[in-house]
């Protein structure tokens, strides 16, 4: 994914103004054959909640706090793919922080991730964002290592 050096600092100061808790976002885009271009980062709120929790225990995973998990509102996604859409964008993914754990996706991201997308996690330990990394689910719903090359110039695209 080709991204901007304001991106990822956006998503960092997201990361130390939530800690401890997780932070969590939308990624806008565009697609372009194989090359994922990123416009926008729309903040958006962790609107984990109690249903997410007996949702996870139904699935085995325990019950987890906004420490440890996030979750965006369905009615937040689908207003935000209409305005993607509008302005001829699209989803091309999602952030979140870690606070005081590394920047790899837990067994709870991998359950609740679609394939696809981008998933942008940062690690902040003890309220300083640190590493970021990019994943992407495979066809067999495992996470791969994907690119974030940080474009220096300006993108004509966005």
């Amino acid at each position: 994914m080709q991204v901007k050096s304001e991106h990822l600092e956006m998503i960092r100061a997201h990361a130390q103004e939530c800690y401890p808790q997780e932070c969590c976002g939308v990624l806008l885009g565009r697609v372009e054959g194989d090359e994922v271009f990123l416009v926008e980062v729309v903040r958006t709120e962790n609107g984990w909640n109690e249903e997410m929790v007996e949702r996870l225990e139904e699935m085995g995973m325990g019950g987890k706090t906004k420490m440890e998990r996030y979750a965006i509102a369905p009615q937040t996604l689908l207003k935000l793919q209409k305005e993607a859409r509008s302005r001829n964008l699209q989803m091309v993914g999602f952030y979140h922080s870690h606070p005081d754990h590394p920047a790899i996706p837990s067994e709870c991201d991998r359950l609740l991730a679609w394939p696809d997308y981008n998933y942008i996690i940062v690690s902040a330990i003890q309220g300083r964002a640190t590493v970021i990394n990019n994943w992407v689910l495979d066809t067999d719903r495992q996470f791969q290592p994907g690119q974030l090359e940080n474009i220096l110039n300006t993108d004509p695209h966005g």
